[in-house]
């Protein structure tokens, strides 16, 4: 099987509510998402019209306003929910979903998960 074309969305900067302490449920805080998205670019690639490959300006707003107004406990839920928006995209076939956590423990950068899921075959 051949490599998918990838979209990635690096470093995404957003602050929301997340996590499952008292203070966490009382303050934002910074989060770093990062996306892969596989699709396939060779109409766009040939064509050179947005209408022929994944607008990944729209995704990104998208991420953006689920994010910030959520209040999710684990990043786990998270990324479901942003893999799952993202996938609403017939033209995406699977989605890595990346999240860092950079205040989640003391001494450590960051803690992250990562999540990959792919469109169900129709």
């Amino acid at each position: 099987m051949a490599k998918p074309d990838q979209i990635f969305i690096r470093d995404l900067q957003l602050r929301c509510i997340i996590g499952i302490e008292e203070w966490e449920r009382k303050h934002k805080q910074d989060l770093c998402i990062n996306l892969v998205m596989d699709t396939d670019m060779r109409n766009a690639g040939n064509s050179d019209d947005i209408n022929d490959t994944v607008n990944y300006k729209t995704i990104c707003k998208a991420v953006i306003k689920l994010v910030e107004a959520s209040d999710y406990f684990l990043l786990e839920k998270m990324a479901s929910d942003i893999a799952d928006l993202i996938l609403d995209n017939q033209a995406v076939h699977g989605v890595q979903v990346s999240i860092d956590k950079p205040a989640a423990l003391r001494f450590s950068r960051s803690v992250a998960i990562s999540i990959y899921r792919e469109n169900s075959p129709r």
